[in-house]
């Protein structure tokens, strides 16, 4: 009985931690993370010490709300796997993942390497490159993709039709899947195709790139 005093701020306190997170999902998807807790409390409609007593900064917001975006992509990534046509596994998964990101501008940036020293986004994170390192894999062993192809190539695809759909989105919503369609043509494994004048990056380039974009975008706050 001595709680019930408490129920109702409790109520409000919770009502309020959503709709911080709410406001601050949609924030950081149409601008990016350089979105600050103080934009993030004039938006929510309440005051910064509210949003800072649930978050004690904002790098703690951004894993809360990422940390499950990026296990949904590695979930998706494991449903995928067990299509039993590991070409279209492959190709549902690079859709799925586009979509995602292409109206997500803050996710897609978690995905290319920003917050990846927070422990919680490091470990989702790894989870989805492995689980989408598998679906990639299998598609490869079953000659489904052009012998040269990498697990980067899949990446950079997935990455220039999420801008490219950032880009178009206002004015033809879908247009990002024509380019898809054209991408992933380019690697299917069952025709010729020309050779590829460069190799793809190396996860060493993949993981020096990263933390040049983090350097080029600190700090956060």
């Amino acid at each position: 009985m001595t709680d019930a005093p408490n129920t109702p701020l409790r109520a409000d306190a919770e009502r309020n931690r959503q709709r911080i997170i709410e406001t601050a999902r949609e924030l950081y998807a149409t601008q990016g993370l350089a979105i600050t807790l103080d934009e993030v409390a004039r938006a929510a409609g309440v005051g910064v010490g509210t949003v800072y007593r649930r978050f004690a900064n904002k790098h703690e917001l951004i894993e809360a709300l990422f940390e499950l975006s990026l296990t949904n992509l590695a979930e998706a990534a494991e449903q995928a796997l067990a299509d039993p046509d590991p070409w279209d596994g492959d190709t549902r998964l690079a859709e799925h993942a586009c979509q995602r990101l292409a109206v997500d501008r803050g996710l897609s940036e978690v995905v290319i390497g920003r917050e990846n020293d927070r422990e919680r986004i490091s470990q989702a994170a790894e989870r989805m490159r492995t689980s989408f390192a598998a679906v990639f894999d299998r598609a490869h062993d079953a000659g489904a993709l052009r012998p040269d192809a990498t697990l980067s190539d899949l990446f950079a695809t997935i990455h220039m039709v999420a801008n490219f759909a950032s880009f178009s989105g206002p004015v033809a919503p879908d247009a990002w899947r024509r380019y898809l369609t054209l991408f992933l043509d380019s690697l299917r494994g069952d025709r010729e195709h020309l050779p590829l004048p460069v190799a793809s990056l190396t996860p060493e380039q993949v993981s020096r790139a990263k933390q040049l974009l983090q350097q080029r975008h600190a700090p956060l706050d």
